[in-house]
């Protein structure tokens, strides 16, 4: 896609990091915990923890979270039993949003993911109305200075990727979702560092937004975002470049 989606916007917010560490601790802890609960404390035969406790990693989550969220989810620790929901809907400009939650409280979470849609310009929908306009895939954007596209594509050939392509001499790696632990892991182990590491939704196809739609949906995905529930955000919005260059000037 041109111009600037979601990934380039991940990649933005990176540097702003350390503000929000402690909600985004919370964030992967209820996800391990509800990961261990799904499918068993063994990391190596449990992809959904072995993908969490990664993402946890890498952003330098302390071990002992990590463990205790992993034993309050298996029973050995008592913990909070967290409901996952998905809430859909349309933003500015007509674009599609997702917005998976982890909430203990559905009664709760509702009304305020509602509002949130219903006060910036957007209408939240029933469930199914926009995730038809998304795929399944893994995501790995490689840091800058490391390896090259081609060499990533040697070291790739046996395994199920989708795309590999470069930007701003960072390599976004795409796979089919039952190979990505394996293709992340393989990056891992050779030392790369990597910025985006998950298993996420990638729009089929994308709108392209003017400059005020522009502001408009990137308040309402930050907002959505910052929800003490919300866990993940997608969405299959485009910006061009010198629309954003506006906006953030």
């Amino acid at each position: 896609m041109s111009g600037h989606s979601k990934w380039s916007v991940i990649k933005r917010k990176k540097g702003s990091l350390d503000a929000k560490r402690g909600a985004i601790f919370t964030k992967m802890i209820r996800e391990i915990t509800v990961a261990a609960k799904a499918g068993g404390e063994d990391i190596e035969s449990n992809p959904r923890l072995r993908t969490a406790v990664n993402k946890a990693k890498s952003v330098n989550m302390p071990n002992d979270n990590i463990e205790r969220a992993i034993k309050k989810g298996s029973g050995t620790l008592d913990g909070v039993v967290y409901e996952e929901i998905r809430y859909e809907g349309y933003g500015p400009g007509g674009v599609a949003i997702m917005v998976d939650c982890l909430t203990d409280n559905k009664n709760r979470t509702t009304p305020e993911i509602r509002t949130i849609f219903s006060k910036n310009g957007g209408n939240m929908g029933d469930t199914g109305s926009v995730s038809y306009l998304f795929d399944r895939n893994g995501m790995i954007l490689v840091e800058p200075g490391q390896t090259t596209e081609d060499t990533l594509m040697e070291e790739l050939l046996n395994f199920d990727v989708e795309d590999i392509t470069s930007d701003d001499g960072g390599i976004t790696v795409i796979t089919a979702p039952d190979s990505f632990n394996e293709v992340s892991e393989l990056l891992m182990k050779k030392g790369l560092r990597l910025s985006v590491n998950e298993l996420t939704y990638i729009p089929k196809t994308s709108i392209t937004l003017d400059e005020k739609r522009a502001s408009q949906c990137l308040r309402i995905v930050e907002l959505l975002d910052d929800h003490d529930d919300s866990q993940n955000v997608y969405s299959n919005y485009d910006i061009p470049d010198d629309i954003m260059a506006k906006i953030e000037g």
